[in-house]
């Protein structure tokens, strides 16, 4: 689901909020601004600290496609790939060329590119997987920030609740704040957990999921060019490139019929003469 990631921190915080009026407390018990700034001012200067402005820079757009990310479309490349292998082997591969264009996707029109041109596989296979160890990296790089914030969140909130106390000892002589200083010094740690383990870390495994995603459709894009470049029969190609979708998620169509070929039309025509 498109909205995954979304709904469930939506559940998680639901789940929550929930849970504390069951209990008995009021929202309003747990909004304290001091812990506000000291876990969430924390957590961003240590996570500054230890990346980039350029990485904090890209949270947003991070955000964004955490919560909004397409699925990949395993069995809608292998039926893309198919078709191309069914034209190259009836009219050739430099017949691929007015293909190149149409296509929506870089990586897959830069290794269409390179077959047309008659690169070598060795070529080939060697610029098209710096790609994607290129784009690795910058995954790498994107998914660091949310999980270095989930590790700082939390030891923030413990710093807050450390500074809380302190403030409570400062004031053993005043029985009757103890209970709401106690209390308020507890938020800062609950504040740090919860981004953490509600927020941060989760964002971090859809990123991580997204890049392997990513990664997986596109090693399963080179081993359909190269067996274009082989010549391969399109069903050769079909079935080799099948083992790398779910089996749920195949579509029989992607596999070329014979029967939908003009040659094998004509077969049962010259049968019937």
């Amino acid at each position: 689901m498109k909205a995954s990631t979304a709904i469930g921190i939506g559940a998680a915080l639901a789940g929550l909020l929930v849970g504390t009026l069951m209990e008995g407390s009021s929202v309003g018990a747990f909004i304290n601004p001091a812990a506000i700034l000291i876990v969430f001012g924390g957590t961003f200067g240590a996570t500054l600290a230890s990346t980039s402005m350029e990485s904090i820079k890209r949270i947003p757009k991070l955000y964004r496609r955490a919560m909004s990310a397409e699925r990949q479309d395993l069995a809608g490349r292998v039926t893309l790939l198919v078709s191309l292998a069914e034209r190259a082997r009836r009219e050739g591969l430099l017949a691929l060329e007015g293909s190149v264009a149409d296509l929506d996707d870089e990586f897959t029109r830069k290794g269409l590119q390179l077959v047309v041109d008659g690169t070598e596989p060795e070529v080939i296979l060697q610029v098209l997987e710096n790609e994607i160890d290129g784009a690795s990296g910058r995954a790498n790089a994107d998914r660091a920030v949310f999980e270095k914030a989930g590790g700082f969140a939390p030891t923030m909130g413990i710093i807050g609740t450390v500074l809380g106390l302190v403030h409570v000892l400062e004031n053993l002589d005043a029985p009757a704040t103890l209970g709401p200083a106690i209390s308020g010094a507890f938020i800062a740690t609950l504040y740090g957990v919860a981004s953490a383990n509600v927020v941060f870390l989760p964002v971090a495994a859809k990123l991580h999921h997204l890049a392997d995603s990513e990664t997986a459709l596109r090693e399963l894009t080179i081993e359909g060019l190269l067996a274009i470049q082989a010549g391969d029969n399109p069903r050769v190609v079909a079935d080799k490139l099948q083992a790398f979708v779910p089996p749920e998620e195949r579509e029989p169509a992607a596999v070329p019929d014979p029967a939908t070929r003009p040659a094998a039309k004509a077969e049962p025509a010259r049968a019937a003469a």
